[in-house]
């Protein structure tokens, strides 16, 4: 994610509560601290203190459930402040809200897509490479070549426009066929 960032830490990210979320965002934005000069008696650090940036805002979402039924969200703030987090939400073109709906929502499409991923079957994947393809051509498939009903927009007649993911978060301009998608020459990237 850093990488993809071009280093720098994204104002907004918002998970479930597994704990290793938490110590991966640490590791991955939080920048050394220098030691103040004066040495206070006991044992010295070995490893440098860590900051994480004032601009990066942390919240995960817990759901109580009871049964197999959610009777309740709630969302905690692990990392930045209260108001710092209320300015990135105002900033998101995704959601107003911490929330983790699209994480879902394309984990549900990949495993209704893959059938290498649905639970309790014999289609799982022998071989990771296999895998890793077959997750790459449903995702993109889904996000380039899938119009989604929910992100339809109408347009200047009052027509309803059809758009997949990809148009939402204008990668593409246009529905891709699949022919198209496989035709498409492949392009590795560093």
């Amino acid at each position: 994610m850093k990488r993809r960032l071009g280093g720098e830490a994204p104002g907004l990210i918002t998970t479930d509560e597994l704990p290793a979320y938490q110590s991966a965002i640490e590791a991955a934005f939080s920048e050394p601290v220098s030691d103040p000069p004066e040495r206070k008696p006991g044992r010295p650090r070995i490893l440098p203190r860590r900051r994480l940036p004032g601009k990066l805002n942390y919240a995960t979402v817990h759901k109580q459930r009871e049964g197999n039924r959610v009777v309740s969200v709630e969302r905690r703030q692990i990392f930045g402040t209260p108001g710092s987090l209320t300015r990135a939400l105002a900033r998101s073109t995704a959601s107003r809200h911490v929330n983790t709906s699209f994480l879902e929502r394309q984990n549900g499409a990949d495993r209704g897509r893959n059938a290498r991923k649905s639970r309790k079957t014999y289609r799982f994947s022998k071989d990771w490479e296999v895998h890793e393809a077959m997750t790459y051509l449903t995702m993109y498939g889904y996000n380039f070549c899938w119009p989604v009903r929910t992100l339809r927009v109408r347009d200047a007649e009052g027509k309803w426009q059809e758009r997949t993911p990809a148009m939402a978060a204008k990668l593409t301009d246009r529905l891709w066929s699949w022919r198209e998608w496989f035709l498409r020459p492949v392009i590795h990237s560093a």
